[in-house]
């Protein structure tokens, strides 16, 4: 990543969501749409808004009337960046680790198993 990505609480997680869904959005757009998942007021999502805006998350165009929010990362990046805060915090920065008990701990389908090692077969080639 070019940016320094900022941490994403798991509120904020689900007004991106709504963000990375044909941005830009109306913060009315965005209260309408998160009212329909979370029962939180409208002056939370604002507050969440401000506070994405405030990291650099998104941006918030004020050039028209109505104001619009866009993200400034995507959903993959903003992704990747919470993986790789999760492995460093809780795997020592081992990725193998992770997946070993990943691999362990969950309940896996042969199909799943199958597509996992067609995944590193890929790796390796």
């Amino acid at each position: 990543m070019s940016k320094n990505m900022p941490s994403i609480s798991d509120a904020e997680w689900e007004v991106m969501k709504i963000l990375w869904k044909n941005p830009p959005k109306s913060a009315s757009q965005v209260v309408t749409e998160l009212k329909a998942l979370v029962d939180w007021k409208p002056k939370t999502i604002r507050t969440h808004l401000d506070r994405l805006t405030k990291k650099e998350i998104i941006k918030v165009n004020r050039d028209e009337r109505l104001y619009t929010f866009t993200p400034l990362f995507s959903e993959d990046e903003c992704k990747r960046a919470e993986t790789n805060s999760f492995i460093k915090r809780v795997h020592d920065g081992t990725t193998k680790s992770m997946m070993l008990q990943f691999i362990e701990d969950e309940t896996l389908t042969k199909e799943d198993l199958q597509e996992l090692r067609s995944l590193l077969d890929e790796k390796l080639d």
